[in-house]
Parts: C-alpha cells; sequence; structure tokens
C-alpha cells in the first residue's frame, strides 16, 4: 500500500500552497463536523447548572475547528499562505488545549484513585463493609 501523500518529503519550491495543504485539507469536512459537533456538545452541556461553568470549553474548541477549516478552504480558494498560517495556529490551540484537559483528567483519576483507595483501606481497618 502506497502513502499518497508519499512525494510531500521531497517538497521544494515549485510546490504551491495548495500541494501543501492537501492532506489536511482533504479533511476539512470532518474538522467542521467534529467542531459542529463539540458546539452542539456544549450548548446541551450548558443546559444544567453545574454544565453551564464548563460548557465554553467545548464550544471554544468547535470553533476553533470550524475556523481552522475555514481557513483551509481559503487557502485552497486563493493559495494565501497568511490563511494556511492561521488554519494551523487554530489547529495547534486545539491540540494544546486537549492535552491539558488529559492532564487535568489524568491528575483528577490519580486523586480518585488515592481517596476511594483510603477511603477502602480505612473500611477494611475497621471491619470491613457495614452489613
Amino acid at each position: 500500500m502506497s502513502d499518497q501523500y508519499a512525494s510531500l518529503g521531497q517538497a521544494t519550491a515549485s510546490h504551491s500552497i495548495n500541494d501543501l495543504i492537501q492532506p489536511l485539507a482533504s479533511g476539512k469536512g470532518w474538522m467542521k463536523f467534529v467542531g459542529i459537533m463539540f458546539i452542539i456538545q456544549g450548548a446541551i452541556t450548558a443546559l444544567t447548572i453545574v454544565g453551564i461553568l464548563i460548557a465554553w470549553l467545548p464550544i471554544w474548541i468547535g470553533v476553533l475547528l470550524v475556523q481552522s477549516a475555514g481557513a483551509l478552504e481559503r487557502a485552497q480558494l486563493s493559495g494565501d499562505a497568511y490563511a494556511v498560517k492561521e488554519s494551523l495556529s487554530k489547529l495547534r490551540t486545539y491540540f494544546v488545549i486537549q492535552g491539558v484537559l488529559f492532564l487535568v483528567s489524568i491528575a483528577l483519576m490519580v486523586l480518585y484513585f488515592m481517596f476511594f483507595g483510603a477511603m477502602f483501606a480505612t473500611m477494611m481497618k475497621h471491619g470491613g463493609f457495614p452489613h
């Protein structure tokens, strides 16, 4: 099975912006779809009292993805290098946010296991579970 983008490894000055962004631009429909789904998720999350506090995050992520896909479209149509840079900048922000969210969730999971592990150990020390 050959890689359809293998020639990009030998990119020269003669490659146009359209050639260089083609692998990413081919997924712009999925970027828009995922972005819209994040926005919908944020809107649904905002319907709860606690959800109002965190609903901005999926909405922000969704807007970043939709804006990135829009900048890719502009870059494809006009060959504008600034639009490519804008799109990649938005994608970078998306991945930074996702990375921070993963780190926070790992930290919360560790705290969760420590708390319930301590609770379980205390229960075992005092005769096990109540009957």
